[in-house]
C-alpha cells in the first residue's frame, strides 16, 4: 500500500498512531531503566559491605596469636620467628641479612630489620637475647675477611667505632656498613680500586670526589692485601700507560720518549728532570711501578 494514495484524514490517523507507539515505548523503557537502578545499585555496595565485614571477622577470628619467648635474632630458625608473629617475607629480609655478613649486636639494632613495624618490635623487644659470643665471632671475621655477596641490604646496619673494613677487599655490601657511606661512594671506592690495582694508603679515599673525611677511619690495609699487580714501565705502551689515574698523557709520552732516547728505565727518578714528573708525582706512582 502507497502511503501517498490514502486521504489526507487516513495519513493523519497513522501518522498520529505512530507517534503514541513511540511515546509509549519511551516511557517504558525510561520506567524499567529506573527500576533497575533503583532494585540493583543499592544491592551492589551493601552486598560488598557484608562480605568485607565477612572476611574481616574471618580473619580476625582465626589469625594466629603471636607466642612471645626469649630468642636470638642472630641464630633463630624460622619456626622460632613464625611464632614471634613475623610474616613469611619479614623472615626471608632477616635471612637476607644474616646471609650478607649482618650481625645484631645489641637489641635495638632488630628495630633496623627492613619490613618491621614499630608496633612489632616494641612487643618483642623484652623478649631479644643478644649471645656476647656470637657477635664477637663475627666481628672478628668480619674486620679481616672478604664478604662475597651481592649488593642486596636497603639499609644496612653501621659498624661500631672500635670495627675496621678490609679496604681492598670488602665489597660494596661491607663498604655500605660504613658510617658516612651509601651506594654511591661504595661504588666509587671499588671503580677507583680497580683503576688503581689496589689501595696502598687510605687516604687515597679522600681523592674521591667529595669522600667524607670521616669515614677514613674505619678502613685498613694489611700488608697481605697491599696492591700487587704494577705497571711495568719499560713494556707497556702510551695508551696503557695513560689508562692508570696516576699517569696523565704526557707523562706517558714523557716515559715512551725517555725509553726511545735513552733505552731502559730503572727507577722513576731519573724521570724527575721533566717538568711532567715533580716529586708528589713520582711519589704517589712509586708502588704501582715495576721495571
Amino acid at each position: 500500500m502507497n502511503f501517498f494514495y490514502l486521504t489526507k484524514s487516513d495519513r493523519k490517523v497513522i501518522i498520529l498512531l505512530l507517534c503514541v507507539i513511540a511515546a509509549a515505548l519511551a516511557v517504558i523503557t525510561i520506567t524499567g531503566s529506573r527500576e533497575e537502578e533503583t532494585a540493583l545499585e543499592p544491592m551492589v555496595p551493601e552486598q560488598a559491605k557484608q562480605q568485607r565485614l565477612a572476611h574481616g571477622s574471618y580473619d580476625r577470628r582465626y589469625e594466629r596469636k603471636p607466642q612471645l619467648a626469649p630468642f636470638d635474632p642472630n641464630s633463630a630458625d624460622s619456626a622460632q620467628l613464625r611464632r614471634l608473629g613475623l610474616k613469611p617475607w619479614q623472615i626471608d629480609n632477616l635471612y637476607k641479612y644474616r646471609a650478607a655478613g649482618g650481625v645484631f649486636r645489641k637489641p635495638s639494632d632488630f628495630a633496623r630489620l627492613y619490613g618491621l613495624s614499630r608496633q612489632q618490635y616494641r612487643q618483642i623487644e623484652p623478649y631479644i637475647r643478644i649471645s656476647q659470643a656470637d657477635t664477637t665471632t663475627a666481628n672478628k671475621l668480619y674486620a679481616y675477611q672478604p664478604i662475597e655477596q651481592r649488593d642486596t641490604l636497603r639499609y644496612p646496619v653501621k659498624l661500631q667505632p672500635e670495627e675496621r673494613v678490609v679496604l681492598n677487599l670488602a665489597d660494596t655490601t661491607a663498604l655500605r656498613k660504613v658510617p658516612g657511606i651509601g651506594s654511591h661512594f661504595a661504588r666509587k671506592i671499588v671503580e677507583y680500586r680497580r683503576r688503581l690495582g689496589g689501595y696502598y694508603s687510605v687516604q687515597q679515599l679522600l681523592e674521591i670526589e667529595d669522600f667524607p673525611e670521616t669515614a677514613v677511619a674505619f678502613f685498613i690495609i694489611p700488608d697481605s692485601t697491599l696492591p700487587q699487580h704494577r705497571l711495568n714501565i719499560n713494556r707497556l705502551s702510551l695508551s696503557e700507560l695513560k689508562r692508570h689515574p696516576y699517569i696523565s698523557f704526557f707523562q706517558a709520552r714523557t716515559i715512551t720518549d725517555y725509553r726511545r732516547l735513552h733505552g731502559r728505565i730503572d727507577s722513576l727518578q731519573q724521570l724527575k728532570l721533566s717538568r711532567d714528573f715533580p716529586p708528589e708525582a713520582i711519589s704517589r706512582l712509586e708502588p704501582y711501578i715495576e721495571y
